[in-house]
């Protein structure tokens, strides 16, 4: 429960100071579209140029202004969710989130340690192997055969092994590296073992398998997303860089008189579109990472953070 909730107030934040990030990137081409505007409105005047120009500058400078009320409407509402997850009246926690404040993209490689004990924190694995063990209780066999033996180390990040091949399945065995599995899936092997005796207790069995399934199941979802997203990110970078770079250029040629002033607007259309995309992704990199925090029921163990290596 606690980690939902921690993973809830998490991704709350991370929407909050994604909302402003694309608040202040909507500002900031509004300010530049202003300044263009400013210039076709003095070359109007001049009959330098024709009123199609004019109003085209006018409708971009506030098509990007519209943006702004809505965008203040998001950050206001995610300061209201924040305050109530926290237990506080909305409204009271407004001075300590107001202002831009960076959101730091995680490292490309993180280095984790994932013991299987980990996956056996989360509450549906506690709940279905609580109740495997209270059905096989009776029959005075231990379940700690159960249990999962292996360590999922690695690292998540661009440098890391394919998600694909993070968990890998070799009749049923499930692990990572040569020497780490768990035969818990092993053609009904350790079923005999364990002597299953009545519907209850292969109800459990079946319930506790699909619970590490699913478990499994999330994790890779987790980790896939948060790569992913992680390489989306490093081309919208490169893509606001050039974006950013056109519209200068476009902005002095049309002001030397050698280029028109369309090519103006779509060189700014496209740098804001671009750098709202890239705010976005920097939001999605770490939601994804607290998405897989909770995947993982509550996060990993470190094994070399600063260099981001394994051993």
């Amino acid at each position: 429960m606690l980690v939902s909730v921690l993973a809830e107030v998490a991704v709350n934040y991370i929407e909050l100071r994604t909302f402003q990030a694309q608040y202040a990137v909507a500002k900031q081409n509004l300010l530049v579209q202003l300044d263009t505007l400013e210039i076709v409105q003095a070359q109007f005047d001049a009959g330098a140029v024709l009123e199609l120009d004019l109003e085209r500058a006018v409708s971009n400078a506030e098509t990007t202004r519209s943006e702004l009320p809505r965008l203040n409407q998001a950050i206001t509402q995610a300061k209201n969710r924040l305050a109530v997850l926290i237990g506080q009246t909305p409204g009271t926690v407004d001075k300590e989130l107001d202002g831009l404040r960076l959101m730091s993209t995680p490292s490309v490689q993180i280095a984790v340690g994932v013991p299987a004990e980990t996956l056996r924190r989360r509450p549906d694995v506690r709940r279905a192997e609580r109740q495997l063990a209270a059905e096989t209780a009776r029959i005075g066999v231990a379940t700690a055969v159960l249990y999962p033996k292996f360590t999922l180390a690695g690292t998540i990040g661009l440098e890391s092994l394919s998600p694909s091949n993070l968990i890998a399945s070799d009749s049923r065995t499930w692990g990572i590296g040569p020497s780490v599995q768990w035969n818990i899936f092993d053609g009904g092997r350790t079923r005999q073992k364990i002597a299953v005796q009545n519907a209850l207790q292969e109800q459990a069995m079946v319930q506790y398998e699909a619970s590490i399934l699913n478990a499994l199941e999330e994790v890779e979802n987790a980790i896939t997303a948060f790569t992913q997203e992680q390489l989306r990110y490093r081309s919208l970078v490169e893509s606001a860089a050039a974006a950013e770079r056109a519209a200068n250029i476009a902005q002095t040629r049309y002001e030397a008189g050698a280029s028109n002033f369309l090519t103006v607007l779509d060189t700014q259309r496209t740098l804001l579109s671009t750098q709202n995309r890239q705010a976005a992704s920097q939001g999605a990199i770490m939601s994804n990472l607290v998405r897989l925090y909770k995947s993982l029921g509550g996060g990993w163990t470190p094994e070399q953070p600063i260099n981001g290596k394994t051993e």
